[in-house]
Parts: C-alpha cells; sequence; structure tokens
C-alpha cells in the first residue's frame, strides 16, 4: 500500500478535524499523521500544537474512555486498564482513568451481571456454576477479589 503525501497545512485541518470528532489518544493521532505521509519531526511538531491548542489530551481521552466502555460496554477495571495499555496511554493518565469510576456503581454492574449470569445458567450445580460465571466476570474485566465475595453469596443463598 503506497502512502499518500499531503501538505502540512492540509494535514494539521485534517488531524484538528480528526481530533474534534472525538477525544484520541496521542498514539492514534501520531499513527493517523504518519498515514497522511508526515516525517517524524512534522508529526512530533504537529502533536505539540494540537496539545497545546487542547485537541489532544490524553487524560481526558482516558478519562472519557474509561468511563464509556464502563457505562456502555460494562467492561470492569482491568479490561479498561489492558485497552488503555494498547492504545499507549501513560500508566499516570490510566490510573487517573481508572480512579474517575464510581465504587458503588462499579459494584452494582458487578453484582448485575453476576446475577445473569447465574440465573442463566439454571442446569449447572454448584461449584460448575460459580466457575462459569467468576469466568463469565474474570473475561469481562472484574477483579477476582471483589468478584469472589459476591459470588460466595449466590452460592450459598441459592
Amino acid at each position: 500500500m503506497q502512502k499518500i503525501r499531503i501538505g502540512k497545512e492540509q494535514a494539521i485541518q485534517r488531524i484538528r478535524h480528526f481530533c474534534a470528532y472525538q477525544e484520541r489518544a496521542q498514539q492514534e493521532v501520531r499513527d493517523k499523521l504518519y498515514e497522511l505521509g508526515m516525517t517524524k519531526s512534522e508529526v512530533e511538531e504537529i502533536l505539540s500544537n494540537l496539545i497545546s491548542d487542547n485537541f489532544l489530551n490524553e487524560e481526558r481521552f482516558a478519562i472519557q474512555f474509561a468511563g464509556g466502555h464502563f457505562r456502555i460496554k460494562q467492561w470492569g477495571r482491568l479490561k479498561i486498564q489492558h485497552a488503555l495499555q494498547q492504545k499507549r496511554v501513560s500508566p499516570v493518565n490510566i490510573k487517573k482513568a481508572l480512579k474517575s469510576i464510581d465504587e458503588i456503581e462499579y459494584f452494582k454492574v458487578m453484582e448485575s451481571l453476576a446475577t445473569k449470569k447465574w440465573n442463566s445458567l439454571k442446569g449447572e450445580r454448584g461449584l460448575a456454576r460459580m466457575a462459569k460465571t467468576q469466568a463469565f466476570l474474570y473475561q469481562r474485566g472484574f477483579e477476582t477479589a471483589l468478584m469472589q465475595s459476591f459470588l460466595q453469596k449466590l452460592y450459598k443463598g441459592k
């Protein structure tokens, strides 16, 4: 695939629109600029301008990403953390993003998902039902220590 080379001003216009459309990670913007045929020095210069003009803010991106994926996709902290690491967000911003998730709401979502999964496994018995529910929650990115106490209550109560 051949890269298209466009002028610097046209690239700046496109990338500003790209950033204004939705929050972006710095790495996404960097990759997009390289796709547009910019050199390394041009990319770094454009990135620093985007940051100073507040078009690009990694902390803001991380908080919105974490909140959205928690509320909409009902992901746990571990899965959100991994996704942010894949986008090369800094560990400091990942920590801030994870702290922005409301603790009470987080536990309610985990309980709701666990209860739904538990009730869907009517044919299963005891420990197998518990193991499948735990695997489901772990796949969703919830912490093992957090889910253990709730699963014990479900197991003893039903």
